[in-house]
């Protein structure tokens, strides 16, 4: 690997954004294709593919071989809420090789002992996410059932891209969160891309099993990346209305 590609790789890594670097064998050139560069025909899809998996590995193309050696950040999940979903889906996202970071300003719920070995800020989100922003990697679920604290959470998380956003609450909850973002400047596709109610409609009730529901969706959000947009799509749901405050 050459210096100028070592040094575009090292600022990619930084900046937790994904790249491949496509070698190929037959005259052993390097280049540096990053996430959304376009590149055509059977090595595109190549291309696209490894940035889905996460997978390195040869491939025939063109007719000639490459070598794709895949850089994905390490995905990771934001919870807007210390709550006891949150207790039981921080444990989970860590198990499943999902960073997980805590956020809630009421400091009687982010307490270390509910949360213990996660990071953990009893801060508003403004301020953490101005100091640590969100990015494409991120999977962000607002569990906190206050505007006050989930609202700008939601916006930042759809400016951003993340790959996953959820919401707790009821689709008469959901309707009236719809009506503050669009107020805050989030368009109607960016509102289309939150999951809520959130969760996969496993039927869960409990902590325990909502926190299930919304791990296994993140993650598929996460694998489903790049595939149709049918694919990952908010399914309608009627899944935790109950627990509508």
């Amino acid at each position: 690997m050459d210096t100028y590609t070592l040094k575009t790789l090292n600022a990619e890594r930084r900046a937790r954004r994904a790249a491949i670097i496509v070698t190929d064998l037959g005259d052993g050139r390097d280049r540096i294709v990053r996430e959304g560069d376009q590149v055509a025909g059977d090595l595109g899809a190549a291309i696209a593919k490894a940035f889905r998996t996460g997978n390195s590995g040869s491939v025939e193309a063109e007719g000639r071989t490459f070598f794709l050696n895949a850089h994905l950040p390490q995905p990771r999940l934001v919870v807007i809420g210390a709550v006891h979903i949150s207790q039981a889906l921080a444990p989970m996202a860590k198990i499943a090789g999902y960073p997980v970071e805590i956020i809630d300003p009421r400091t009687a719920f982010a307490t270390p002992d509910r949360f213990p070995d996660v990071a953990l800020h009893a801060e508003w989100p403004e301020d953490v996410l101005k100091r640590q922003p969100l990015d494409s990697y991120t999977a962000l679920a607002a569990v906190t059932h206050d505007p006050k604290v989930d609202d700008f959470a939601l916006k930042a998380a759809l400016d951003a891209n993340c790959f996953y956003v959820g919401a707790l609450g009821s689709r008469k909850t959901h309707a009236k969160r719809v009506e503050r973002l669009l107020a805050l400047g989030a368009s109607a596709d960016q509102i289309a891309r939150i999951h809520a109610p959130i969760g996969l409609d496993i039927g869960a009730a409990s902590p325990g099993e909502i926190a299930v529901a919304v791990l296994a969706q993140a993650i598929h959000a996460f694998r489903s990346r790049g595939l149709d947009a049918s694919a990952s799509a908010p399914k309608s749901k009627s899944i935790l209305e109950k627990h509508d405050a």
